[in-house]
């Protein structure tokens, strides 16, 4: 970076090298080179603001406030675009190293915010700054256009029959018009696939004189036409359909398949997921981890947020699992009563990118207690089959094999927890309260209930939050380029976020699990304002943006997923955000402990 002459600095630093051409040659003409010595104050609050951007090319500077030390910025970092935006001097700049800058006149730095993408960068508003500042991971060269509407994938227009057709009529429709679904009118209107004739006709011994009416599935899970690409995956891998219907306003319009979606992006969830849905026994499962990388790393080249990535990797999870069930079952006979199989942690949240340590539990009718071998024999099967997948053992021993019970010995052990006040006790039993059903027909009402039952118990919440505000960010000011620093985006970033969010949905007995969505359900409750959520949450999922790039880094070279990286290692804008994200949970963090009253 060194020998780069300043033009070719300046377009190697976001967001400048994203601008076009003719926007960035213009820019680059009026670029001028500032050299400021150590010590040097650059502006006072409420004196004359800066009239440049400075992108910072050597040395540092530090930016206070009624004396105090706000932030240090170092090579390839901008400042001066708060005083452009909002023409006031907010804050006292002072040179900390020798520094070697350039400057862009405040004239051509208003020009380029006339570029969406270049402007967000320089959004005065944190949470806005953080939605952008990402990088487009260059893990692929194809970038599929996941943001296409699936109206514009249909190709013909919906096929319909009438409500008194019967299922050979239907059938021929079908044939002559080369589709594998039609529509059924009726109030409301239904739809009739291929696989319901295999399963609910054929299968069934039934005959070609069948009402359409008794196999039709109604209501239609119909989207809008304008949806796009990646939210009809979410509605396929929700309702475990193969056919979607499209719909403009009141009207039917088409019908897409998966076969349709899976042609937009090969690489996405509709393919893994019909690997598991084609598994036809355990031969299948080695494989799976590398396809879920696989399709992770072409969705984030493609420019979908990693928590959306992540709720893919969930339903796809959940897909699997279920497939296992029916393979343990299949071993083992049916059970001798209802059960549920539980997942917890990052995947009961549906926030794990990729395939870490498995974390679940087995929970049955108490009916079911003489027969407890029968539901030992199938968590160990479930286990060990997601370990042959490619989900390691949980270190922790979370897992089915080691935590199943009776649904009245898992609600005394939440009442256990309740009375828990070691720190490590209590993030340990946490963990269980991030729950999710998968599988199994056991209604689990009675843990929602047992969890639902939190907020009677304050002294818990206030030493539940204590543990978790036991987890700090670093110290942003002692985070420099020249400091060999390494930073676990887990521990130091996304767990506070994590624990924290767990503590406000208890409180207020929302029975959200996952964290954005306990976040939403704190700001409804009057816990947390409306810029703090934005704040939080958008630091939120920077920083599982930059975990998930560090993980496929590692899974590029053949390492296991982990969530630790060097500070050196980023690019500057990565820099910059990390230390604003870290900020952020930290101001929460203690809003959180007065509202707690808990200290740390």
């Amino acid at each position: 970076m060194a020998s780069l002459d300043p033009v070719a600095f300046l377009r190697a630093t976001p967001p400048f090298h994203a601008l076009p051409a003719a926007l960035f040659d213009a820019a680059a003409g009026s670029l001028e080179i500032g050299y400021y010595p150590a010590g040097a104050q650059l502006i006072r609050v409420g004196a004359e603001p800066l009239q440049h951007l400075y992108v910072i090319r050597k040395g540092s500077v530090r930016l206070e406030r009624d004396g105090q030390t706000l932030q240090v910025l170092e090579e390839g970092e901008t400042f001066g675009y708060t005083s452009l935006i909002t023409g006031k001097a907010t804050l006292d700049v002072r040179v900390e190293e020798d520094l070697l800058a350039y400057r862009l006149p405040a004239a051509q730095f208003q020009r380029l915010l006339g570029n969406a993408q270049f402007a967000g960068h320089f959004a005065v508003g944190l949470s806005q700054r953080l939605k952008s500042s990402l990088e487009l991971s260059p893990v692929t060269t194809f970038k599929a256009d996941l943001q296409r509407e699936v109206g514009q994938l249909l190709r013909r227009p919906a096929i319909w029959v009438e409500a008194d057709a019967r299922v050979g009529e239907a059938a021929r429709v079908m044939r002559d018009q080369k589709v594998s679904s039609v529509l059924v009118r009726g109030d409301p209107p239904g739809i009739v696939t291929d696989r319901d004739f295999r399963n609910r006709v054929l299968a069934e011994g039934l005959g070609p004189e069948t009402p359409v009416a008794t196999i039709v599935s109604c209501p239609l899970m119909a989207v809008e036409a304008t949806t796009p690409v990646s939210a009809a995956w979410t509605t396929l891998l929700d309702t475990g359909n193969h056919h979607l219907p499209i719909r403009r306003g009141d009207e039917i319009v088409g019908v897409l398949t998966s076969t349709d979606l899976l042609k937009v992006h090969a690489p996405g969830p509709v393919a893994v997921l019909r690997r598991v849905e084609r598994m036809a026994d355990r031969s299948g499962l080695p494989g799976y981890a590398a396809k879920v990388t696989e399709m992770v790393a072409s969705l984030l080249a493609g420019g979908l947020a990693a928590d959306l990535i992540a709720g893919y990797v969930a339903r796809l999870n959940d897909a699997l699992l279920r497939r296992l069930l029916t393979f343990a079952e299949g071993d083992l006979g049916p059970p001798p009563a209802p059960y549920a199989w539980v997942v917890m942690g990052s995947e009961g949240r549906m926030e794990q990118t990729l395939l870490t340590d498995q974390d679940n539990a087995l929970v049955f009718d108490d009916a079911g207690e003489p027969e407890r071998a029968w539901y030992r024999s199938l968590a160990e099967r479930v286990n060990a089959d997601l370990e042959a997948a490619g989900f390691p053992p949980c270190h922790g021993g979370y897992m089915a094999r080691n935590w199943a019970g009776t649904v009245s010995e898992w609600v005394q052990r939440f009442a256990g927890w309740f009375e828990a006040r070691k720190p490590q006790e209590l993030l340990a039993a946490s963990t269980f309260f991030d729950f999710r059903k998968v599988g199994g027909a056991l209604d689990l009402e009675p843990l929602e209930a047992a969890l639902g039952s939190t907020a009677q118990h304050p002294i818990f919440l206030r030493y539940l939050a204590s543990a978790a505000l036991d987890l700090r960010p670093p110290n942003t000011l002692l985070l420099r380029l020249r400091e060999s620093t390494e930073l676990d985006l887990k521990m130091q970033g996304l767990a506070p976020i994590v624990l924290l969010a767990r503590c406000y949905g208890l409180e207020i007995g929302s029975r959200e699990r996952n964290t954005h969505a306990r976040l939403e359900a704190a700001v409804k409750a009057g816990l947390m304002s409306q810029e703090v959520f934005n704040v939080v949450g958008e630091a939120y999922r920077f920083l599982l943006g930059l975990r998930l790039r560090v993980q496929l880094k590692l899974a590029s070279e053949g390492k296991p997923a982990g969530n630790k990286l060097a500070f050196s290692d980023l690019s500057a804008i990565e820099r910059s955000r990390l230390k604003d994200a870290f900020r952020a949970v930290k101001g929460w963090q203690d809003m959180a402990a007065y509202h707690y009253q808990a200290s740390f």
